[in-house]
């Protein structure tokens, strides 16, 4: 399997140096050339395995450059970390299917894509001999597990970028309790928005990312998206069993659009998805795409749900790859439109494709809180801000005429005050987060200026 870039300047090159490469050279987003596809048969092979082995089954035809043996061992070494056998759990609750994707270290689904990339990250730099600098720009959970994913690990040194005061206590405690030498927490005086254009705008200047050797954890790594794909197969196969379904929908809580185009994927190779049910709180570009064919940046507006607080998702231009019929040309263009006016325009056959392929609900503050209050009164399931609002669209936008299967990309705990104030309850912690508050914290409080994230890297980069 080889790979190329959203925007032609790349072609060619195997799995493992895209991920290496992380951000395309020529600015765009590495894909494979071709997505494999699998038969109603091999789907029904994929349903009986445990999460290992369907990982190992799935990720291998598109890593077909490492031994079978060496990326079962970086599979199995990934999910051994997680507290549940069967690592995403689906449960049933009023009338929907919750994928529970907050078992690994940091309470987050991030944790699913991060675990295997540090071990893929390690793996292939002691292959090389070869050190590097992990960038990284978080809206709350992607820096933790990032930061769990390499922390204490050879080779490796990790710089994490977030919003200064706009992540959750606990979100911020989860990075900045981690005190390895490796690991590096700058909370920017600025948006995840500015921490996201601050770190490609570094992958842009070529040579200083050849010269500190560069490394992306971030969704735009497509290693992150192909662990991401897995879990869709998994609760397919979960539901399959239980009700005989072959159908399904799934609704996706999202703001990078990363964790949806994973699903797109799965869905591209041939699973039976129905549709994919984007789900936005008030930073809502990707709900008016869908929805008016409306991509234009707005403010952002914090939210309880600050994982979604973005405006400009880094992974649709892969959807945008797909959507223009896989035309490098049409995508660079499109994407130099984008950066000098802040909007995107869609003819009437792309919205009717675009469709086919997703329904879109935005999701309010109010809506949010009335969703973790009801779900918790009728089930006494505590549901995180994120969940919640992939909940409240499944329930308004699914038929009821085939499954649906609801996200869950945190645990509550991480967001206590929201289901607080929701529920009059305080969500159990997990044994992770026992007496986080009064572990030491190390973070330096910065500027959201490329120039100067750049100096702080050349200053302690391995």
């Amino acid at each position: 399997m080889k790979y190329q870039s959203t925007r032609g300047g790349v072609k060619g090159i195997p799995f493992k140096d895209a991920v290496m490469m992380g951000l395309a050279d020529d600015g765009g987003l590495l894909l494979p050339e071709s997505i494999p596809t699998l038969t109603p048969g091999d789907l029904d092979a994929l349903a009986s395995l445990a999460y290992p082995e369907l990982a190992f089954q799935v990720i291998s035809r598109f890593a077909t450059d490492i031994p079978a043996a060496d990326l079962k061992l970086l599979i199995e070494h990934s999910y051994a970390s997680f507290t549940h056998p069967e690592v995403t759990p689906v449960v049933h609750q009023d009338g929907v299917y919750i994928l529970e994707l907050f078992h690994g270290p940091t309470l987050a689904f991030k944790d699913v894509a991060l675990q295997l990339l540090g071990n893929l990250f390690e793996y292939l730099l002691a292959e090389r001999g070869e050190h590097m600098n992990i960038i990284g720009a978080t809206s709350g959970d992607t820096g933790s597990a990032a930061i769990y994913g390499v922390r204490g690990k050879q080779n490796i040194n990790i710089f994490i970028l977030h919003p200064h005061g706009k992540v959750s206590p606990i979100q911020e405690l989860q990075m900045t309790t981690v005190t390895d030498a490796n690991v590096f927490n700058l909370a920017i005086e600025g948006t995840f928005d500015d921490g996201q254009r601050i770190v490609k705008e570094i992958f842009g200047d070529l040579a200083f990312k050849a010269k500190y050797a560069l490394g992306a954890v971030n969704s735009i790594n497509w290693a992150r998206v192909l662990a991401q794909v897995v879990y869709y197969f998994h609760a397919w196969a979960e539901i399959r069993r239980s009700t005989g379904c072959r159908e399904l929908y799934f609704s996706v809580p999202t703001g990078n659009f990363g964790d949806i185009f994973a699903g797109y994927i799965a869905r591209r190779m041939g699973l039976p998805v129905k549709r994919l049910i984007l789900a936005t709180n008030e930073n809502n570009i990707l709900s008016r795409f869908v929805r008016d064919g409306d991509y234009s940046v707005g403010s952002v507006v914090p939210t309880l749900s600050p994982s979604m607080d973005i405006q400009v998702a880094s992974n649709f231009e892969r959807y945008l790859f797909y959507l223009f019929d896989e035309n490098p040309a049409q995508v660079k263009a499109a994407m130099a439109a984008f950066q000098k006016s802040g909007s995107l325009p869609f003819d009437a056959a792309q919205r009717a494709r675009v469709a086919d392929d997703f329904l879109a609900l935005t999701v309010d503050t109010a809506q949010t809180v009335a969703t973790i209050r009801d779900f918790y009164a009728a089930t006494g399931y505590t549901l995180d801000p994120h969940t919640a609002v992939g909940v409240r669209a499944a329930k308004e936008l699914a038929g009821g005429e085939v499954p649906v299967v609801c996200l869950a990309t945190a645990h509550p705990a991480k967001f206590a005050e929201a289901v607080l104030h929701a529920t009059g309850k305080n969500p159990q912690r997990p044994a992770s987060l026992a007496g986080i508050e009064e572990r030491e914290k190390r973070c330096e409080v910065i500027a959201a200026d490329t120039a100067t994230v750049k100096a702080y890297v050349e200053k302690h980069a391995l």
